[in-house]
């Protein structure tokens, strides 16, 4: 507004002084364009006053997102502090566990390979029982395994004489070939096991079924033990009596069939029982 006066003052002094045309069109001129200079430097001004309010704003807004991220950064590190905590105890657990399951898994690859090396034992007793056993009859002799072991089922006609527990001369042929056999695999235990029919005994040397087939079956044991050198403390004698038949007692055919004694051949027990224990301390460490 000063220069707008001055430019004023200065017309009236030229016209006051009787200044030429030219000179007052020219002042006229110079006062217009500093009229127009003036005008753009106030909307330049307020341009600038807006962009100063704009970045005042946008320098609050920047203070306000700052402060929520300092408030968010320790949030987590509370958080990440906690989570750390909670990783050491619970990288222990994973590190128990680990350990609990590394020994379920030897236990499981030694189980295996222990049921794989007793197959092949097994393989091999039959193929030799077979072959030594070659000579008699199938009906009266049979080799089978039976839950993983192997079972060699007698028929009573070719070990005893009806009713009786005296072993026959045939039967020690048969008997002996079993015998040099087992010798050969002294880490397997025997078990003599004796089997009647459901026809009663009684007479002045047995009392019943059970007492003739544990006599039966201590007969083969002593057999096995005294002449053939079967380690005594490898081989167990017992009686089912008439309580595990084959088949069928109805029929001739089938009490010839249930008249038998089963020679099995098994592992030791104590090996046998050790080999299916698990390893329960690692389970117990599992669990804590």
């Amino acid at each position: 507004m000063n220069t707008l006066k001055l430019i004023g003052a200065l017309v009236i002094l030229l016209l006051t002084s009787c200044v030429s045309q030219k000179k007052y069109t020219a002042l006229q001129d110079r006062a217009q364009q500093c009229e127009n200079n003036l005008r753009s430097s106030e909307s330049a001004r307020s341009l600038l006053e807006v962009d100063l309010a704009y970045e005042k704003n946008r320098s609050k807004s920047l203070e306000q997102q700052m402060e929520y991220f300092k408030s968010t950064n320790t949030d987590l590190l509370a958080r990440l502090s906690d989570f750390s905590v909670v990783s050491k105890s619970g990288a222990e657990s994973i590190k128990r566990s680990l350990e609990a399951l590394n020994e379920q898994n030897k236990y499981i690859k030694d189980l295996t390979s222990s049921m794989q090396r007793k197959d092949s034992i097994n393989l091999v007793l039959i193929m030799n029982l077979k072959r030594s056993l070659d000579d008699f009859d199938d009906e009266d002799i049979s080799i089978e395994v039976k839950k993983g072991v192997v079972y060699v089922s007698i028929s009573d006609k070719m070990l005893f004489r009806s009713g009786s527990y005296q072993i026959s001369n045939h039967a020690e042929e048969v008997i002996g070939k079993i015998a040099k056999i087992v010798n050969d695999h002294k880490e397997l235990d025997i078990l003599v096991e004796g089997h009647t029919d459901n026809v009663p005994i009684a007479n002045e040397c047995m009392i019943d079924n059970w007492d003739l087939s544990v006599k039966r079956a201590t007969s083969i044991v002593r057999l096995m033990q005294n002449k053939f050198g079967v380690q005594p403390q490898r081989m167990t004698a017992g009686g089912r009596s008439e309580y595990l038949p084959k088949t069928t007692n109805g029929t001739v055919a089938g009490r010839a069939k249930n008249r038998r004694t089963e020679i099995v051949i098994l592992p030791k027990l104590d090996q046998f029982f050790e080999l299916l224990e698990p390893p329960l301390t690692s389970i117990g460490n599992q669990g804590e």
